[in-house]
């Protein structure tokens, strides 16, 4: 229930492998679970079916030798086609998720509001809002040359010493926002706070 854990979690995420449709038997590293497989319910995608049917045809005592086989010969590429299905959906979903939220924001270009720092990377700094709104202050309209400390994943201020890092809150003020590329842009609501070690 912090500001930062929604930050934290997606940063959790992000490290994580992508978990990809398999037929072997890998278990569930989180869950320490030996035996594992995933499905919906309702069935929402393709692999909740073929899952679905493999245990009917178990219960039901239709899983022969022959019926193994089959499954055997065809769950390798169902589980990779089915897996670069779901990313492309994934990746469709956060696009249009990007240009629907910098939609929303164009009204409140000239705004400010208190967000938390969910990424730092040289060239910016990107903050989060309450709202899950994500946008980006470029380093380069900041006062002072920003340089990107790997081992303490923090922006530290060349000459002033001043240091932004994840979690951290500020406050923004939006600048942009772009229907078109789905990009939100913001600045510092009070660049003076740049000026010391604030932080």
């Amino acid at each position: 229930g912090t500001d930062e854990e929604n930050v934290i979690s997606t940063q959790v995420l992000r490290s994580m492998r992508q978990a990809r449709y398999s037929p072997e038997c890998l278990g569930h590293f989180g869950l320490a679970a030996k035996y594992y497989a995933h499905f919906t319910s309702p069935i929402r995608r393709y692999p909740d079916l073929q899952i679905h049917r493999i245990i009917k045809e178990s219960l039901e005592g239709k899983l022969t030798d022959e019926r193994i086989k089959h499954y055997e010969s065809i769950l390798t590429s169902v589980g990779d086609s089915t897996s670069k299905t779901e990313r492309r959906a994934d990746e469709t979903e956060r696009e249009v998720e990007k240009i629907k939220k910098a939609e929303y924001m164009e009204q409140f270009v000239g705004h400010t509001f208190e967000g938390v720092i969910s990424g730092l990377t040289s060239w910016g700094i990107f903050v989060q809002l309450p709202n899950t709104v994500e946008g980006m202050i470029r380093t380069a309209l900041l006062m002072d040359y920003y340089e990107m400390d790997e081992s303490t994943y923090t922006l530290v201020g060349r000459d002033s010493g001043n240091i932004f890092r994840l979690g951290q809150k500020l406050r923004i003020l939006v600048t942009n926002a772009e229907k078109a590329t789905g990009t939100v842009s913001f600045m510092l609501a009070d660049p003076s706070l740049e000026s010391g070690k604030m932080w």
